[in-house]
C-alpha cells in the first residue's frame, strides 16, 4: 500500500497495482549502459556542456514500452549525486497536460462538460462573482480556458510570474493566496472576447486547477494524485516546494546559467537570490506548472493517454482524441500544445532552473528529456532539443532494445 499525502495535509491510501512497479524505487542508469548506444550518449553529454546543462534525464518509449531510460551530468553537483532516471525534476508548463487529463477524466465521469460555464450564475467558480464588473468573464468556458482562449493576456506581464509586482499592487508581504490573486485579477476587463481569440495564458490553467478542486471537493493535487496519476500507475508525483530546502527525497537541484542576475525573494523583497530558488511561486503554479516527477513516470503517464494499447488508457478514446485533434495553426490542442494531423504531439514546459519537451511521434516512439538548469534562450531551448531529438531518432532509433522497463525494470 502507498500512502499519498497532499501538499495541503490531505493523506489517502492509494493501492498500488502489482502490474504497476513503482518506477522510482526499480530504474537505475545501469539498466540503460548499452555498448551500441555508448555513442548516442556520448552526444548527449555532448548537447549538455554545449549549452551549459548541468544534468538531465531522457525517457524513451516505443509503442507504450519504455525501452530507454537514462540520467545525464549532475542532480546535485555540490553533493556529488548524478542525475539518474528516478531523479525527480520540475516540469514546468508540461504540467498543463497533466491538468488538461484531470479535466478530461472528469468530462468522462459526467460531472463537468467543456461547455460548462467558469464564471457567472450557473459557473464551477460563482463564488468569485462579486470580484469582477466585466460580464464577458460570464462567456468563459473550460474548453477556453484549456485553449488558451479565456480572453487572458501578458502584456502587462504574466501575473503567475509576476509575484512580487502582485504582492506590492495588493499590499502583501508574502505571495497570495490563489484565491487573493483570482480576486485581484478579475477586477480587470478581459482582452479579447473568450473564445474569439487565443493568448497563451499560465493564468487560465490555474482556474482549470481550481474548477478541479471545486468539482470533487478535494483539494487538486490529492484528486491527481488519486484518482488520475495513481490509476495510470504514477506514484510519485508531487506539487513542488520554492527553494532548495524544501526539495522532495530524489529531486533535483536547479542552477540557473552563469551570468543570470539574482532577483528578490517572493518571500523577502529585500533579499536578492537566484530565481530558481525564492524567485518565482512554484507551487503557486499548481496545475499550470507546479509538478515535478521523474521522466520515466512521466513517460508512463503519456503512455496512458495516447490511444495505444500496452498500457491502459485512464481515459475514453472520445477524450484523448479531443486533446489530440488537430484544429488549425492558430489553435491549441488540449493540454498538449501542438498536434499535427500526422499524429505527432508536442508538449514543452520551461522556467528558471528547468526545462522539459515531451514529443510522441507518429511511428510510435515518445522522447522527454528534462533539464535542471536554464537555457539562455529560454522557452526557445525546447526547439534546439526538438532538433536534436530528430537527429538522434534518425542515427540511433533502430538500435533501442526490445525491451520494457515498465514492467520491473530489468526486463530485455
Amino acid at each position: 500500500m502507498l500512502l499519498a499525502t497532499s501538499s495541503k495535509g490531505h493523506d489517502s491510501e492509494v493501492e498500488v497495482p502489482k502490474e504497476f512497479p513503482e518506477l522510482n524505487k526499480i530504474l537505475e542508469n545501469g539498466m540503460s549502459d548499452i555498448p551500441e548506444l555508448e555513442k548516442m550518449d556520448h552526444s548527449v553529454d555532448s548537447f549538455l556542456r554545449y549549452w551549459c546543462i548541468e544534468g538531465a534525464s531522457l525517457a524513451i518509449m516505443r509503442n507504450d514500452s519504455l525501452v530507454y531510460a537514462k540520467g545525464y551530468g549532475w542532480a546535485d553537483k555540490e553533493k556529488g549525486v548524478r542525475m539518474s532516471p528516478s531523479t525527480k525534476l520540475r516540469m514546468a508548463s508540461v504540467s498543463k497536460l497533466v491538468t488538461a487529463a484531470g479535466i478530461m477524466h472528469l468530462k468522462d465521469q459526467g460531472r463537468l462538460a467543456l461547455q460548462s460555464p467558469v464564471f457567472g450564475p450557473y459557473g464551477i467558480l460563482n463564488r468569485f462573482d462579486d470580484a469582477y464588473k466585466d460580464q464577458n468573464y460570464c462567456l468563459i468556458t473550460v474548453e477556453d480556458l484549456l485553449r488558451h482562449e479565456g480572453g487572458f493576456t501578458t502584456r502587462a506581464g504574466d501575473p503567475m510570474f509576476s509575484t512580487v509586482v502582485m504582492e506590492r499592487q495588493m499590499g502583501l508581504s508574502s505571495p497570495p493566496t490563489q484565491d487573493e490573486l483570482v480576486r485581484h485579477l478579475l477586477r480587470q476587463r478581459l482582452t479579447y472576447t473568450p473564445g474569439k481569440d487565443r493568448s497563451y495564458s499560465n493564468f487560465g490553467y490555474l482556474l482549470l486547477s481550481m474548477v478541479i478542486e471545486e468539482v470533487t471537493g478535494m483539494p487538486y493535487e490529492t484528486y491527481m494524485r488519486d484518482s488520475v496519476l495513481a490509476p495510470a500507475g504514477c506514484y510519485d508525483f508531487h506539487i513542488g516546494g520554492n527553494y532548495y530546502a524544501e526539495r522532495l527525497p530524489g529531486e533535483s537541484r536547479y542552477y540557473m546559467q552563469p551570468d543570470s542576475e539574482d532577483v528578490p525573494d517572493i518571500n523577502d523583497n529585500s533579499r536578492m537570490v537566484p530565481k530558481c530558488y525564492g524567485g518565482n511561486d512554484v507551487s503557486g503554479l499548481s496545475g499550470a506548472g507546479g509538478w515535478i516527477a521523474s521522466t520515466s513516470e512521466l513517460a508512463r503517464f503519456v503512455a496512458s493517454i495516447d490511444l495505444r494499447d500496452a498500457v491502459p488508457d485512464i481515459l475514453s478514446p472520445e477524450s484523448i482524441r479531443q486533446m489530440t485533434t488537430w484544429v488549425d495553426e492558430a489553435t491549441y490542442s488540449l493540454g498538449w500544445v501542438d498536434t499535427k494531423p500526422d499524429g505527432e504531439w508536442t508538449r514543452t514546459g520551461s522556467f528558471s532552473g528547468t526545462s522539459a519537451l515531451v514529443k510522441v511521434y507518429p511511428d510510435g516512439e515518445c522522447w522527454i528529456m528534462v533539464t535542471n538548469t536554464s537555457s539562455w534562450r529560454g522557452s526557445r531551448f525546447s526547439k534546439n532539443v526538438s532538433g536534436f531529438f530528430r537527429r538522434l531518432r534518425h542515427r540511433w532509433s533502430a538500435v533501442l532494445p526490445a525491451r520494457d522497463l515498465f514492467l520491473d525494470g530489468t526486463r530485455a
